[in-house]
């Protein structure tokens, strides 16, 4: 697997978090700043708690991706009735 850009602010590196999506230039898996969202955390909390790593135009750019995402792959989630 090599290097993938996701987006402006989201990168997939294998040398990095063994290739999960990270905030470019950090170690700041996408994933950890999603359930901050969906916990009811602040943008501009989010970004203080990152002392700044990361923008709000990447946390804007992680919710973007994750919604197109599960569009995508939305048959996936779900349940046989």
């Amino acid at each position: 697997m090599k290097r993938k850009l996701l987006g402006r602010y989201i990168v997939a590196d294998p040398n990095i978090c063994h290739g999960k999506p990270t905030f470019r230039g950090t170690r700041i898996m996408v994933w950890q700043v999603l359930d901050q969202l969906t916990n009811g955390m602040s943008w501009d909390t989010i970004v203080e708690e990152w002392r700044g790593s990361i923008t709000k135009e990447a946390i804007a750019e992680a919710v973007r991706l994750s919604g197109k995402a599960f569009l995508e792959h939305a048959d996936e989630y779900t349940l046989a009735v």
